[in-house]
């Protein structure tokens, strides 16, 4: 018997995975299972360039508001829900699409996760207070000489994640991604999994990317932000990700609307820089140089999948 397929689109931002996911959905009968660390929040929405009710309204959506701001979503926790909905999926004998930008869900997914050392509160503590002293980014260059591959895959203003990455480099003595190679893990089984990267030009990107950070603020980010801190604290982990780390800045009086836009627009082009790197990786993706709204990678793509379910 073969095995079920699985369609995994990666790429950067902004670079179309929501339109060709629901195109995919639209054709094959599919489901769309979100990989994205901040689109499993609720009350999240402008910031994340979540699907809008409207394409949420077009195919079957997984993995989109699970959790409040002030709840944890570890890669694990998302490996886990996602699998119990891929499995749902493919027992409804519907296609499923996973679709995001965040590479370490996707490797939890796909390869799983090792059981790491437990934590170290006296090294978090210590941790906590350097961030809070000099910027996340302070801990983002130490945890690029522990493990410089871990530090592609993590953003510079997630706090927690660094503390974590950096408490497993020093406690196994070794990069935690040699310490994932190494030990034991569960990977996904039992599917075929068809890879799909999405790599515009990086001109046309950086414009696209820049003109979505902008709608961000027009369509409310400020007030989103705002409303966010009222209800869960500024301490929200959420919080720390592009675009809501810009509006805080400018709420504090840190910066100008403008300012905070700019920069909102520079960290989302570093974070695609960031996401094609680390994407690149595996060699298993078939990458299409181009927008996945675009009709030739909808129509070379939609030809891949459908190789893949009739074969010969």
């Amino acid at each position: 018997m073969v095995d079920p397929l699985l369609v995994v689109l990666v790429g950067p931002t902004a670079s179309g995975k929501t339109a060709l996911s629901l195109r995919l959905a639209e054709q094959f009968g599919g489901e769309i299972v979100s990989c994205d660390s901040v689109s499993v929040y609720r009350g999240m929405d402008v910031g994340s360039a979540k699907p809008s009710l409207e394409e949420q309204a077009a195919a079957p959506h997984h993995l989109i508001d699970v959790f409040d701001p002030d709840e944890a979503c570890t890669a694990g926790d998302y490996s886990r829900l996602a699998r119990e909905a891929i499995a749902g999926i493919v027992a409804r004998g519907k296609l499923p699409i996973v679709s995001g930008g965040t590479g370490l869900y996707l490797r939890a997914l796909t390869e799983g996760l090792f059981d790491g050392p437990q934590r170290d509160e006296e090294l978090r503590e210590r941790l906590r207070t350097t961030a809070a002293k000099h910027g996340s980014a302070w801990l983002h260059r130490i945890l690029a000489r522990l493990d410089v591959k871990a530090s592609e895959g993590i953003h510079a203003n997630d706090t927690p994640k660094l503390i974590r990455a950096i408490e497993v480099c020093l406690a196994a003595k070794q990069p935690m991604t040699e310490a994932w190679a190494e030990q034991g893990r569960d990977p996904l089984r039992g599917y075929r999994i068809l890879r799909i990267g999405l790599n515009p030009e990086r001109p046309l990107l950086y414009e696209r990317i820049n003109r979505r950070a902008a709608a961000m603020f027009e369509r409310g980010l400020v007030e989103e932000t705002a409303a966010l801190v009222e209800k869960f604290g500024v301490e929200a982990r959420p919080l720390t990700s592009l675009g809501y780390v810009q509006v805080l800045a400018l709420l504090r009086g840190e910066m100008s609307h403008e300012e905070a836009i700019q920069a909102a627009q520079q960290g989302h082009r570093n974070y695609a820089k960031r996401q094609l790197t680390w994407f690149r990786r595996d060699e298993d993706v078939h990458w299409m140089a181009g927008f996945g709204d675009s009709p030739e990678v909808m129509e070379t793509v939609l030809g891949l999948v459908e190789k893949q379910i009739f074969p010969g």
